[in-house]
């Protein structure tokens, strides 16, 4: 079965809700769960999301938690 997902559930998409996750958890930042349809820093930032929707924030932002991977100051 082939089925499409949303663009913010699009885990390799700049600015997905996995990716701004992933982003927030490596710039160690407080989890501020959102998305940005267009690309990371365009259009506009949508941060009412739904259940679902912020499960997969928690997501990336969990994974990356996971794998130690932060940024070097």
């Amino acid at each position: 079965m082939n089925v499409k997902l949303k663009p913010q559930f699009m885990r390799d998409s700049h600015g997905s809700l996995f990716d701004r996750g992933s982003a927030d958890s490596y710039y160690d930042r407080d989890r501020q769960p959102h998305w940005w349809p267009k690309g990371t820093g365009h259009g506009q930032k949508v941060e009412d999301l739904t259940a679902e929707e912020v499960a997969e924030y928690n997501a990336g932002y969990d994974h990356n938690e996971t794998n130690g991977n932060k940024k070097e100051y």
